[in-house]
């Protein structure tokens, strides 16, 4: 796939995707009209009609990546040209590292930003970056404990300011703006990290290169794994997530090109223009962007800037949340967010991919009720004997195309591991592999449809009030108490038990195709409690399954 002509690569992209949609729209078609089609029938197709899309962009994605993955010398520099232009040697220009804190645990801050400064000092470049804490922390107490923390860690490392602000207006997006406002001053470029990121110094001088390689280049976006996790549930969420991220990145970065996601953090970005062109406004009925990173990415591209993504995991790390009601909240935090993109996309200065970008953020959540809903009108269905004629065979074979296109990133990344013979360095053997492989998908297949109710659930409360908040993120492991799942899940255990039993009431059949969708919400409350247990955890532990390369490796 040499060419760079980004209409070609588009058009070639956009075919890819719609022949995985209507393959998966004429095998749907093709169970349901032999016993004509309903009006609740004619409501779940209309459902997952809005929902193939996704289905049909996670695998073209997929397959796009695996073939690079595969076939390219370099990876990312197939979808990266600025890394074959990188020069040798120390940067030319000076780089803020921007760490945004918010009553966080300093003593899990700041290890590994020293191992980064230590190893920048190491490679001769400690001159070329500035350490900036910037803390909106609230708090009085948790904000003198923070400030005596950086201060000893400044004694130690004299590169480190420390910047707090009174009031969080406009949150992380408005914390970075004010140090580019008040606080630049000489150095071209920025890197954004969140508090449980580690970035590795090799990776960071590899993002200022690329940076100095490509002066249109606003932001650079390098994929991120998960740090090694003691905890069961970031240790099984995080393996497949690295594995299908390699594809879906590599993927999405050969037909996106210079129109690339920006995650917020992990990433470089270019002073000057992202303070001219990034600063974000309140929406109309006065509240702040949520998710800000892709509005900033957006705006960039409109402006006439690029911004590419590193489809590169090396170097660079992040937490995940340690327990699913974390992972949940998160979720809904995100969700929140990106229903705001419909206030954005009647803006005029966007361009056509830039909104294609935000309607794919918005897809991303607004699948979840539609999902929900359709497999509800399933059971109705069930229920009032309206699938009776229905071959349960073709329907099979359409749901587990579905299902294919929907996890085909994690599928693409195993794939690539095994025919790469990847699995004896990095995942330790390809009996450890088939382990966390094996673990990791039926871990998945429980949690993802709870995951999707509850998206499900909090989207529709969403119009009428409902709230998360943006609160300080736990990112200590810890056990989950029975009463406290309960309390947060039995919705989403009475529904699961609902549509099962309606689908038991049918057919043995029916149930069979039902239970992978319906069992994790009816196991929600023991999922949820066992995937933070320390026993299980442990036991995990003991059998490296699911075991990062870092934990393997002996790294931190």
């Amino acid at each position: 796939m040499p060419t760079e002509s980004p209409l070609l690569r588009r058009s070639v992209f956009a075919a890819l995707v719609l022949a995985l949609a209507a393959l998966l729209a004429w095998l749907l078609l093709r169970a349901l009209l032999p016993g004509g089609i309903s009006a609740i029938e004619a409501l779940i197709l209309a459902c997952i009609a809005f929902t193939t899309p996704w289905a049909a962009l996670s695998a073209a994605n997929s397959l796009v990546g695996l073939a690079i993955l595969l076939g390219a010398r370099d990876p990312p520099a197939a979808v990266l040209p600025a890394l074959a232009r990188i020069r040798p040697g120390p940067p030319r220009s000076t780089t803020a590292l921007l760490v945004c804190l918010r009553n966080e645990d300093m003593d899990a801050v700041l290890p590994p930003l020293a191992r980064l400064l230590d190893g920048l000092a190491a490679a001769g470049a400690a001159d070329r970056f500035r350490l900036w804490l910037l803390s909106d922390t609230q708090d009085a107490a948790a904000a003198a404990a923070e400030e005596a923390a950086i201060a000893a860690f400044a004694a130690r490392h004299p590169a480190t300011r420390y910047r707090r602000r009174a009031e969080n207006t406009g949150f992380k997006a408005g914390n970075v703006m004010d140090f580019l406002d008040h606080h630049l001053t000489d150095e071209a470029y920025f890197l954004t990290l969140d508090a449980d990121s580690v970035m590795m110094p090799k990776a960071v001088l590899r993002l200022v290169a690329i940076m100095e390689a490509e002066p249109k280049l606003a932001i650079v976006q390098q994929l991120i794994v998960g740090r090694p996790a003691t905890a069961a549930f970031p240790r099984l969420f995080q393996f497949g997530m690295r594995a299908g991220m390699r594809a879906w990145a590599t993927g999405q970065a050969w037909w996106q090109m210079d129109a690339g996601p920006y995650w917020g953090h992990n990433a470089i970005l270019r002073a000057a223009p992202f303070r001219d062109h990034a600063k974000l406004e309140a929406l109309p009925d006065g509240s702040r962007i949520l998710s800000h990173d892709m509005v900033e990415s957006v705006r960039l591209q409109a402006a006439g800037w690029a911004v590419r993504c590193l489809p590169a995991e090396e170097g660079s790390l992040e937490a995940n949340p340690p327990a699913l009601p974390e992972f949940l909240r998160r979720d809904e935090r995100w969700g929140a967010g990106n229903m705001q993109y419909f206030h954005l996309l009647r803006l005029p200065a966007f361009t056509a991919l830039g909104r294609l970008q935000l309607v794919q953020a918005i897809l991303l959540f607004l699948g979840a009720p539609l999902y929900a809903l359709a497999l509800a009108l399933a059971a109705v269905n069930a229920v009032t004997g309206g699938g009776a004629d229905t071959p349960m065979g073709a329907l099979a074979l359409a749901v587990l195309a579905h299902w294919l296109c929907y996890f085909a990133p994690k599928f693409a990344g195993y794939a690539q591991a095994l025919v790469q013979r990847r699995v004896a360095g990095t995942y330790g053997g390809r009996a450890a592999f088939a382990r966390g492989a094996l673990t990791e998908i039926l871990f998945m297949q429980l949690f993802e449809p709870l995951s999707t109710l509850n998206k499900a659930i909090f989207l529709v409360a969403l119009p009428f009030g409902a709230r998360t908040g943006w609160l300080p993120q736990n990112r200590a492991d810890r056990g989950v108490a029975w009463a406290d799942a309960a309390r947060l899940l039995w919705p989403h255990t009475l529904l699961g038990l609902a549509a099962t039993a309606a689908f038991g009431a049918t057919s043995a059949a029916a149930l069979a195709l039902a239970l992978p969708f319906t069992l994790g919400p009816v196991l929600a409350i023991p999922l949820c409690v066992l995937s933070a247990d320390p026993g299980v955890s442990a036991w995990l532990r003991r059998r490296r399954i699911a075991a990062t390369p870092e934990e393997l490796a002996g790294a931190a």
